[in-house]
């Protein structure tokens, strides 16, 4: 039985989540980090961001295959109602509806957080290789999210520049008085 939950990340969690982002960085132009960061240096990543926004793993038969977290868009107050998002599935458990659950859930968190957009950076090529495809740009566009932004030859990695595309879904309403972010450790 493949039953998936969705928990939130610890800390203690980093070889495992790094045990599948490792494969992206060495294999892939999906990142454009070029070293694999360290157990610790991932380990603060996760620490940081659980202070204000949530990092969630999926979990299938009590094995890590994916996370998934927000962060700030930017740092400014004005963008306070706006998260930046990232995903990662264990290589081998695409089209197995993990990153969906994990996207839903983070668009449940977001709304309980007053997020009104959700963006993904995502690395993008006109012409798939070995190491980028379409399946990023297609699956959040699966999730309704839309491309607004695209910046060319941005990202040079494995002897080729790829392009950045910015992808958007809107999950609350814009009114007059927004009502405050609130951190993800406060949320009830």
């Amino acid at each position: 039985m493949n039953e998936l939950i969705i928990k939130t990340a610890n800390p203690n969690d980093a070889d495992k989540l790094l045990e599948i982002y490792s494969y992206y960085v060495e294999n892939t132009a999906i990142t454009f980090e070029y070293e694999v960061p360290s157990g610790e240096e991932f380990r603060n990543r996760i620490s940081n961001t659980l202070k204000k926004y949530p990092y969630i793993t999926a979990n299938m038969n009590g094995k890590i295959v994916g996370y998934a977290y927000t962060g700030a868009f930017k740092e400014r107050e004005a963008y306070s109602h706006s998260v930046e998002t990232s995903i990662y599935v264990k290589k081998g458990y695409s089209g197995l509806g993990i990153g969906k659950a994990l996207y839903c859930e983070l668009e449940r968190i977001s709304k309980k957080q007053n997020i009104t957009n959700m963006y993904a950076c995502i690395s993008y090529t006109e012409k798939e290789d070995r190491y980028l495809d379409l399946n990023s740009p297609q699956f959040h566009e699966h999730m309704g999210y839309r491309t607004v932004g695209k910046f060319t030859g941005c990202g040079y990695k494995f002897g080729k520049w790829y392009d950045m595309i910015w992808m958007e879904k809107t999950v609350g309403d814009r009114t007059d008085k927004p009502p405050a972010f609130i951190p993800f450790p406060e949320l009830k």
